[in-house]
């Protein structure tokens, strides 16, 4: 562990001086608290703090770990997004009118398995409003900054999570993901998420504030988010399995990473979106990690005559997106019949059918994550009229979700890891997107590109 280098460290180097008793977990905790303080201020990102019971949740794991114990993430100090129930903290989703609601009565089961795993929940970190935007800005809490420009946005709307992760407030996070949530801001902010793949993770716990509580939905997931690809692993087997009365019948067994060595890895590479534009830069990115991978022996193309119909993934997204989050509402769009929603879920059965053709030729995707590095805050976005300028041309705000379609609509797994940096040095990150259920595989690249590329 290098204490002078908060913001390099990782969980796995924690969890690994906390076993060996180099550190002691209220010495960690004590250490992540004094950090928060001391960066939080100009960032904004944990406000939801939690510190004196994190401070005896820490003595209980040195309590254990001196009787020998080991978990997997015993004595690790982390936050996780706004979003999760944690027992007597708030849960607002940024809404007016959550303030007055009462804390929550129970942790969110991905909150209770890390806590059962050893984790020492420091607090909750901010988000974009009902977690619907790229700014993490909201009338409960503010708006964070990004720790690299305060005039650029962290993204959203897990940007908390991704903000406290890059200024080494902590080595792990929790987040969530529909619409590039979770990737988009590891993308800006040059950490590491992955999206996983849909119903892998257990969401109970994760709820519109006031107890209501939606069926489940076939696009949000939630995930982990680090600042090492093996971190994102370490939490994944955290947080993996059935719940409830599935859990009963059913257990998991993730498949391993589909290849030992990179030069067995069979690849496509995306930088261009019919529905979306990308900048130079991050398609210099998708150029420079594609460079990377030949020179090591890996086949990589860059066009497939069995890839989807990139277009039609976004028509449909948008639709199933819409309709969601939405639900008919008083300020929605006309509702959609039934006889079209189940069409919906047909054309999105189809286009698992039509992404599991291609994994069999290939292993992964590689894609842009957004079509920019981090821009410059904006106040209440407008999803029909608001535009980003990217290489000097106006691009609809909106447009930018087809980047995160390409895994959402069909449950696909994707990580997200850095891949280089503008000229201004902001972060580029891309998705790297996997078969269903083979999670391992998005991983293991990322992870083999950490460890043989520094972007």
């Amino acid at each position: 562990m290098n204490p002078s280098s908060p913001e390099r460290q990782t969980a796995g180097l924690l969890i690994e001086a906390l076993a060996a008793r180099r550190i002691g977990a209220l010495e960690a905790c004590d250490a992540a608290i004094a950090r928060i303080e001391a960066c939080d201020p100009k960032i904004n990102a944990v406000v939801v703090r939690d510190f004196e019971r994190a401070r005896e949740q820490a003595r209980t794991a040195d309590a254990a770990l001196a009787r020998g114990e080991r978990r997997p993430l015993l004595g690790l100090p982390m936050t996780v997004k706004e979003s999760f129930n944690v027992a007597g903290l708030p849960t607002t989703w940024g809404f007016e009118f959550a303030r007055s609601l009462p804390p929550a009565a129970e942790d969110a089961v991905a909150v209770r398995r890390l806590k059962a795993a050893g984790a020492v929940i420091l607090g909750k970190t901010n988000l974009a409003l009902g977690l619907g935007d790229y700014e993490s800005n909201n009338p409960v809490y503010g708006r964070t900054l990004h720790p690299l420009d305060p005039e650029r946005t962290p993204g959203g709307s897990s940007g908390g999570s991704a903000a406290a992760l890059a200024a080494g407030m902590v080595t792990l996070e929790l987040g969530s993901d529909v619409g590039g949530s979770l990737r988009v801001p590891a993308h800006f902010c040059g950490v590491y998420g992955h999206k996983p793949t849909h119903g892998l993770l257990p969401a109970r716990g994760h709820d519109f504030p006031g107890g209501y509580q939606a069926a489940p939905d076939v696009l949000s997931v939630i995930g982990p988010m680090a600042r090492s690809a093996s971190d994102l692993e370490l939490a994944l087997d955290v947080l993996a399995g059935p719940d409830g009365d599935e859990a009963t019948a059913f257990q998991l067994t993730l498949p391993r990473a589909r290849h030992a060595h990179i030069r067995e890895l069979r690849a496509l590479a995306l930088s261009e979106h019919p529905s979306a534009c990308a900048s130079a830069e991050v398609r210099h990115a998708v150029d420079a990690v594609t460079r990377t991978l030949v020179a090591a022996g890996a086949r990589v193309e860059r066009t497939s005559v069995l890839l989807p119909d990139l277009a039609a993934i976004q028509v449909d997204y948008v639709n199933i997106l819409r309709t969601i989050t939405t639900r008919g509402g008083p300020s929605s769009p006309p509702s959609i019949s039934a006889h079209e929603w189940l069409r919906l879920l047909d054309r999105r059965m189809g286009l698992q059918r039509d992404w599991g053709r291609l994994f069999r030729s290939f292993d992964i995707v590689i894609a842009p994550a957004f079509g920019s590095a981090a821009f410059a805050h904006m106040d209440a976005p407008d999803w029909g009229h608001t535009t980003l300028t990217i290489d000097g041309d106006a691009s609809l705000y909106r447009d930018q979700l087809a980047w995160s379609g390409l895994a959402t609509v069909a449950g696909l797994p994707a990580t997200v890891a850095p891949a280089g940096k503008t000229a201004q040095g902001l972060p580029i990150g891309l998705q790297i997107i996997g078969p269903r259920f083979e999670d391992r595989t998005p991983l293991a690249v990322a992870r083999w590109l950490q460890q043989n590329h520094s972007f």
